[in-house]
Formats: structure tokens, C-alpha cells, sequence
């Protein structure tokens, strides 16, 4: 049997690291993933940490071990009984670092060899300490490390634990959020409910950056001159009569609104720390779950209450049928949920019924957030 060792800080593992590892695990009967000390470096996570994050990231891949290590690396696969080492080079001062570390280890004497894959292109700029410089400026990092991953980051250098509050129109995620913030202050806990839908409407009432007049001109564009108002601004009820008959149109403002909104909430979250809950009716169907690391609380409201809710709001049956018909019931919010977190092994559900939620009912879901995430409340 053809074994081969991977070894990397791991602070923390990126997709980078995970494609080098996926593509040797396929040349390799056996492949140890093995995540050392460097006295010279200072690390953001222990060697445990940096352990159970390359651990959980590579669940998937069955002839892969992970194992921490001290010393020398060659050291370390000679008393592993394997002789060759697999590198990652992403550029030619990279080649050049492995060949000077391959003729160290070779001085050595142990008959250990090394075996190079190059970076793919599209991967050749994700670094570990690029996920942290980006983090540090509350930027986005789901398209640099698996979802633990991200979680793990944002809790060491941010100081958020992020869930994502969502359900049907009607649900009252306003309510239920503004009520987990409330009763997380007085435990001593900061926590936040940002509210998506909000973003949007300043996107499309009241922001005078150049690029968010130009994001209102492209609806306009899209859905006609009715969803104006004269100060140029959208007309968010003429905006939502469109959207909220038509899937197809309401998947085309999501597309508009994706970037601009994601720019705004990288404010938002800028300088917040503790619990911080996404607000949203469509992070499902929006795909940002992710942004919550399918860390997920879903409302659920029997239909009577729906509609009376949103009766008050103005709506008439007809326009709530039509809403109800444009977005995910709950079964379909909840079936892909579960899907999106097997897909990724990582993510938690938690439900709550708010046709009348008690107090204390959102009290012990706030209790079931802190057991997750291992927040300790003196």
C-alpha cells in the first residue's frame, strides 16, 4: 500500500489546501494530513483547533487521516513508516521554498521524497492568511473555507457567533429577533438582529452612493418605469405587485440585489460582536444561508395568523396569496436546509412555532444557541 504525508499549519485549512489534499488522496492508497508546529510563526489557532478544522473539513475523504506533529517533518514520516511527501506550489518562489525544504529534509538521510502538485488557477490565490486579512476587514470568506471553517474564523477574530432568522412572509421574524436580542442583553451577552430587508430598502430608498443610483436605475430597467418614484427612488409596493406574481422576476431582483446588499451588510457587521442574527423572508431562496454557516432558526405560522398578520400590514388576500406562491413554504425552506447542511457537514436547525411564541419558548431557543456555539453566560 502506496502511503504519502500532506503537512501544513492549517491556520486555518482553506479549499486550497483541501483541492491539494482531494487530488493526492487519489494517488495515494493512504494520505496523513499532518498539521505542525513552527516555532517561528505565531499561530491565530491551537494545534488542536487547527486539528478538528482540517479534521471536519475532510470527513468526506476516507483514506485521509489527520494527525498533529512536532519536529522535523521527515522525522515524522519515517517513524510513519512513509517516504514520500506531497507539496502544494502555488508559484515559482513557492517551487523554489519546496526544493530548498526537499534537500534539507534529503541531508536527512532517510530516503524521504517529495511529489509536487501544482495549485489550480482558480484556487492559486486562496491563502490561509489571506481568510484572515479579509476576515479582519469583515470581508467574505465562504468562497475561501468550508463553513466550520468560516464559523471558526469569525469566532476567533471577529467575536460573532451568526445565525440566520428566517420563515414565510408573516412569521414574525422581526418580532422573534428583536426578542433574542433583548433577552441575550439581559443576560450580558451584545447581541443584534440585522435585518436584510432593511438593507435592501435603503439600496433602493435612501443610499446616494454612486453605485446604489445605478442598482435602482438597473431595476428600473428591469421592471419598468411604474416601479419609480419622481425622485428616481423605487417604489417598493409597485416593485413587490411585479416581483411577488412572478418566481422568475422575483429570482431576477434577487440576482440585482445580491452584491450591493452583501456590500452593505460587510457594514453592518463591521465593529458588531456577540450573537448576531440575519433577518431575512429569502435567505433560503437567495442562497445565503451560507452567510449564517446553515447555522439556521425556522419560523414556522399556522395560516390563520399569517393571514391576519399581514392583513394589518395591508396587504389583501389576493396580494398575500400571490406572495405566499412566490417564495418557499416552510416544508421546502426546512427540506433544503437539511440538504445544504449534509452537503456541507456543518450546520444546525432550530424551529420555533410563532403563531403565539412565548416568551419563554424563544428564551430556551436562545438557550439552545448558547449550548451550540459553547457561550458561557456568568
Amino acid at each position: 500500500m502506496k502511503s504519502a504525508i500532506y503537512a501544513f499549519s492549517g491556520d486555518p485549512i482553506t479549499f486550497g489546501h483541501i483541492d491539494i489534499i482531494c487530488r493526492a488522496a487519489a494517488v495515494f492508497d493512504r494520505l496523513i494530513v499532518a498539521i505542525g508546529v513552527n516555532p517561528a510563526k505565531k499561530y491565530l489557532f491551537s494545534q488542536e483547533e487547527r486539528v478538528e478544522m482540517a479534521r471536519r473539513s475532510l470527513l468526506n475523504l476516507k483514506n485521509v487521516e489527520v494527525k498533529p506533529f512536532t519536529g522535523l517533518l521527515v522525522d515524522f514520516a519515517y517513524e510513519n513508516n512513509i517516504d514520500v511527501i506531497v507539496k502544494g506550489v502555488r508559484s515559482g518562489a513557492d517551487f523554489e521554498y519546496e526544493r530548498g525544504l526537499h534537500n534539507l529534509g534529503d541531508s536527512q538521510k532517510l530516503g524521504i521524497d517529495t511529489f509536487i502538485l501544482f495549485a489550480k488557477p482558480s484556487l492559486a490565490h486562496i491563502s490561509s492568511s489571506a481568510v484572515k486579512d479579509i476576515q479582519k476587514e469583515q470581508g467574505l470568506i465562504q468562497d475561501y473555507v468550508p463553513a466550520y471553517v468560516k464559523q471558526c474564523v469569525e469566532i476567533k477574530l471577529s467575536s460573532q457567533y451568526i445565525v440566520g432568522l428566517t420563515g414565510e412572509i408573516g412569521a414574525g421574524k422581526s418580532y422573534v429577533g428583536q426578542k433574542l436580542v433583548t433577552f441575550a442583553n439581559a443576560l450580558g451577552l451584545e447581541a443584534h438582529n440585522i435585518d436584510l430587508d432593511y438593507l435592501a430598502r435603503q439600496i433602493q430608498t435612501d443610499l446616494q452612493e454612486e453605485k446604489y443610483a445605478l442598482v435602482r436605475r438597473q431595476i428600473i430597467n428591469a421592471f419598468g418605469k411604474k416601479v419609480t418614484n419622481l425622485d428616481g427612488t423605487i417604489n417598493r409596493k409597485a416593485l413587490g405587485e411585479i416581483v411577488f406574481a412572478d418566481r422568475k422576476k422575483l429570482d431576477q431582483l434577487n440576482e440585482i440585489m445580491a452584491t450591493p446588499i452583501l456590500v452593505r451588510l460587510r457594514h453592518e457587521l463591521k465593529a458588531k460582536k456577540g450573537l448576531i442574527f440575519l433577518n431575512a423572508a429569502l435567505l433560503v431562496e437567495a442562497e445565503m444561508s451560507r452567510l449564517a454557516n446553515y447555522n439556521m432558526i425556522l419560523l414556522s405560522v399556522d395560516a390563520a395568523t399569517q393571514e391576519k398578520r399581514l392583513l394589518a400590514r395591508g396587504l389583501n388576500k389576493k396580494q398575500i396569496e400571490r406572495r405566499l406562491k412566490s417564495q418557499y413554504d416552510f416544508a421546502s425552506k426546512k427540506a433544503l436546509l437539511e440538504q445544504e447542511i449534509k452537503q456541507n457537514q456543518h450546520g444546525q436547525l432550530w424551529f420555533l412555532a410563532n403563531q403565539a411564541a412565548s416568551d419563554q419558548e424563544i428564551k430556551n431557543l436562545l438557550q439552545d444557541i448558547l449550548s451550540y456555539f459553547k457561550i458561557a453566560v456568568q
